[in-house]
């Protein structure tokens, strides 16, 4: 169902409202709408800005290129300093589901205060209620810092995304899921970047010099986890208290959607006669399942996909496999 032209940031996946909306009510709960920055491509401004029509250019950072989370963070902490020297940043993806909206309040505002005292690059973890393949894990370690009954646990290492078994025992282990939600301090992130990023470090200055599109064009694509959190001592992790899931695979839509008394997620034209547990969305035609159960089944672009819930976080491997003209159908 994502495009490039219509990324799944503005589908209505985790409700009835597209998901760019209700980051942008989330993080105007935190901020004045003048301290809001969408870090996107060109292609997207317009888009964006249709489904929150009251924010203007300012509000965006363009992206000349896209180089990964690293060099667009990096950008980001850059124009923050130059109105504040304490500014304080908070990294949201635009594809999480989280609820409810006092209980992220309190914790992101407790994340804000530890970063500014501790001078630490704060993340939010969830502590797991299964095992998960399809998330990164930290490995929390010692209490650096607490404001307001939250307390930040130095992060010992980032894990990979696990296999199966590996999974179960890092549950066990008490290790959390990484949210990639993350606060600190602009001129901690760029004091860690300089001290461990070559790939973004060396092109700063053409951002001292004031021209963004050298700095895209000189750094290698890196993501931040990578870049920075995996390479820094000043990490921290903060326990969510929240309910929080990623809205990355078509299983998430069967924790994060409506079902009906049988469990089945629908959106679009679609009927399920007889079954259970599945994920059906029918778009641009109707979709009709009958006497099966735990299945996803997905019409759209002219193109029905199906498969096993239990598999449907193997997406990227049918996608290695499909010819350019299933990977992107003409409408």
């Amino acid at each position: 169902m994502s495009t490039p032209e219509r990324p799944k940031q503005l589908l209505p996946l985790a409700g009835e409202k597209p998901l760019i909306r209700d980051t942008v009510d989330r993080a105007r709960a935190l901020v004045e709408g003048d301290h809001l920055r969408i870090l996107t491509g060109e292609h997207l401004k317009g888009p964006f800005m249709s489904v929150v029509p009251e924010l203007d250019a300012d509000n965006f950072l363009i992206e000349p290129a896209a180089r990964g989370t690293a060099p667009v963070l990096a950008w980001a902490a850059h124009e923050a300093l130059r109105s504040d020297p304490e500014a304080v940043l908070v990294s949201l993806h635009a594809d999480h589901l989280i609820e409810p909206l006092d209980a992220f309040v309190d914790l992101i505002s407790a994340a804000a205060h530890i970063a500014l005292k501790e001078r630490l690059l704060v993340t939010i973890g969830v502590e797991p209620d299964r095992p998960e393949t399809g998330y990164g894990h930290l490995q929390p370690g010692d209490a650096v810092g607490s404001y307001g009954g939250h307390t930040a646990r130095r992060v010992v290492a980032f894990h990979e995304k696990p296999d199966a078994e590996t999974a179960v025992q890092y549950s066990a282990d008490g290790y959390l899921w990484n949210t990639g939600i993350f606060v600190w301090r602009a001129d901690t992130f760029l004091e860690e970047v300089r001290a461990h990023a070559p790939e973004v470090s060396d092109a700063l200055h053409h951002l001292d010099a004031g021209d963004v599109q050298a700095f895209f064009d000189a750094v290698t694509p890196v993501p931040v986890d990578v870049a920075v959190l995996e390479r820094s001592a000043r990490v921290a992790a903060l326990p969510c208290s929240f309910r929080w899931d990623d809205v990355g695979s078509w299983a998430s839509l069967a924790r994060t959607r409506p079902a009906d008394e049988n469990g089945n997620v629908t959106l679009g034209e679609t009927m399920v006669v007889e079954g259970s547990g599945n994920v059906v969305i029918g778009e641009g035609g109707p979709v009709v399942l009958f006497g099966v159960n735990d299945m996803v089944t997905v019409r759209t672009r002219g193109v029905t996909f199906v498969t096993p819930l239990a598999r449907a976080h193997e997406l990227k491997t049918l996608l290695d496999q499909l010819p350019p003209e299933l990977k992107a159908p003409k409408v």
